[in-house]
């Protein structure tokens, strides 16, 4: 197939694909339109006209931009030649593209993918506040495990109590004195601290539980069928009463009170008077009680450490539900939600491609022209025109020869003969056989 023909072929097919070209556009335009009316909707507030009207405007507003601006490009940008008028268009193109995305596209993908966005939104909130949940469980068992540390000291002084009542293992003498009232002093102390401990824990598990039960109705809110807006209106109130169980897990802690108990037991440690019978015996309690003391001391550092380490832990921040819209959901979450965004920027955009084959059919079907030949681009009816423009100049240079010199001319004409000009006859059902009948006669 000869360059002409192909030429013809590519500027044919334009011609026959414009009207598939503009419905095309106008379907994508109204598709965008009707996406982005769902999308404006979830974030307008009134009453249902208002919304109704206002989303209709603004949808309306979106599809005809879209058609206009793709329109003016599909007609100018494959017709500019200029480098630099071709640059323009195209940054033109980018700009208007990204207004585009701007006011259309983002609306699409929340229409789109809206709901799920919300539900995913609830479903890291969810994560969020369960692991809240644990670390402040956690946090507040910590501090039972200051529980067997205090009882076995309690035991260890209720026992040197009892061997030195029934045995005298401390001062030699069996007996209940000074040195036995101290060892049982210390005893119950201990023994009052670790029974805080353990209603600590009762409490700790109550609130746990409680704050489970709240993580389970907030966990079928996120996996229940319908509507997502009225289940996200719900998860909110389970999450305030989640707060609130958290904050009073982080206030059951024992780890301030065992604090507390580890100092009393140093600077209130008190010691009787020695009662013993004679003076080697007192002298014998005393060292004991001294001893006493120090264990006390011991004990008293041991437990005071061990609730510094447990206040040191860093506390749980509280945590505030935040409810989302549609369309911030799916701005927020975009990373999850790639194919919906994709496909919301493709029906907008999608207009460039055409633009782009439009573009490239235009630049070589000029190539296709530019590369013929002069004569191959004469067309029959052009020859035609051009041997009778020809005939017509030839007789009036003869008719202003004979109007200067007729005797001479006459004379010259009886022995000469002008050539007569080629005479070119169209070929039957050419184009030119018309308009070369036409020229001649």
């Amino acid at each position: 197939m000869n360059r002409t023909g192909t030429g013809a072929q590519i500027r044919a097919g334009i011609a026959n694909l414009e009207t598939a070209t503009h419905f095309a556009l106008a379907t994508l335009a109204l598709a965008s339109g009707v996406y982005t009316y769902l999308g404006v909707r979830s974030l307008l507030d009134g009453t249902t006209t208002q919304i109704f009207l206002a989303a209709v405007v603004y949808a309306s507003a979106v599809s005809v931009g879209i058609y206009i601006f793709w329109a003016y490009l599909m007609r100018f940008l494959p017709l500019i030649r200029e480098t630099a008028g071709r640059l323009m268009l195209l940054a033109v193109m980018a700009l208007g593209s990204a207004m585009i995305i701007a006011m259309s596209s983002w609306l699409n993908a929340a229409a789109l993918a809206g709901s799920a966005a919300l539900e995913q939104h609830l479903a890291v909130t969810l994560e969020e506040y369960a692991g809240d949940l644990d670390r402040a469980h956690q946090r507040a068992l910590s501090s039972q495990s200051l529980l067997p540390d205090v009882q076995r000291a309690s035991e260890r002084f209720s026992r040197l109590a009892d061997e030195e009542r029934r045995e005298g293992a401390l001062t030699g003498t069996s007996g209940s004195g000074s040195v036995v009232q101290l060892l049982g002093q210390m005893s119950a102390q201990l023994d009052e601290l670790g029974n805080s401990i353990v209603q600590s824990r009762e409490r700790t598990s109550a609130l746990f539980e409680t704050g489970s039960e709240h993580l389970a109705s907030m966990r079928e809110l996120v996996s229940a069928p319908g509507a997502v807006a009225p289940r996200a209106d719900s998860f909110a109130e389970q999450a305030v009463a989640l707060s609130g169980v958290i904050a009073a897990l982080q206030e059951t802690s024992i780890a301030p009170s065992v604090r507390r108990a580890a100092e009393d037991l140093s600077m209130g440690f008190i010691a009787p008077v020695a009662d013993g019978s004679s003076a080697e015996l007192a002298s014998r309690q005393d060292r004991v009680m001294t001893t006493v003391r120090a264990a006390v001391d011991a004990q008293s550092a041991a437990l005071a450490q061990a609730a510094d380490d447990i206040l040191a832990e860093p506390k749980v921040e509280s945590r505030r539900f935040v409810p989302l819209s549609s369309a911030e959901a799916v701005i927020r979450y975009a990373g999850d939600f790639v194919p919906s965004w994709a496909g919301a920027i493709s029906i907008d955009l999608l207009p460039a491609v055409l633009v782009f084959v439009l573009a490239i059919a235009h630049g070589s079907m000029r190539r296709e022209a530019g590369a013929m030949d002069a004569a191959e681009m004469i067309t029959a009816a052009e020859m035609m025109r051009s041997v009778d423009i020809y005939r017509r100049m030839t007789e009036q240079i003869h008719a202003a020869d004979h109007a200067e010199d007729p005797a001479e001319d006459a004379g010259e004409t009886e022995h000469r003969t002008e050539p007569a000009p080629p005479v070119l006859r169209p070929v039957p059902g050419s184009k030119g056989d018309a308009d070369g009948a036409k020229g001649t006669g």
